[in-house]
């Protein structure tokens, strides 16, 4: 049974997917505005669901659903690093990304911890 998060689910994986097909590397990286939008309007909306879905009530999501929020983290990860022009394969849970915004209350650190990106 579809949770309540259904359609922002659907909508933010719909997101990454256009932005990943639509992406074009830029020529001289980094390009740190785009990365911060990929950011903020990709990996934090992501783990905003989640948060929103944990917090209170505790919705569950389906399998489907689940694996598109996740999804869409890792495109929107990936995306980010390539602003950096560092390929990655990411492979996040939604959780560690939910974990790691709630030690560092930022969504930068967040895509930097999990992306390894840019370096320190």
């Amino acid at each position: 049974m579809p949770s309540q998060y259904r359609d922002r689910i659907d909508d933010l994986a719909d997101e990454a997917a256009a932005a990943r097909e639509s992406f074009d590397p830029p020529a001289d990286p980094p390009d740190e505005e785009r990365a911060m939008t990929f950011c903020r309007e990709g990996v934090g909306a992501a783990v905003a669901v989640y948060v929103d879905a944990r917090s209170g009530e505790w919705d569950r999501f389906d399998e489907a659903e689940f694996d598109r929020l996740e999804r869409a983290l890792n495109t929107y990860l990936e995306l980010y690093a390539r602003c950096y022009g560092v390929e990655v394969d990411a492979d996040h849970s939604v959780r560690t990304a939910a974990e790691a915004l709630l030690d560092t209350h930022d969504v930068a650190d967040v895509a930097r911890i999990l992306t390894g990106v840019p370096e320190r």
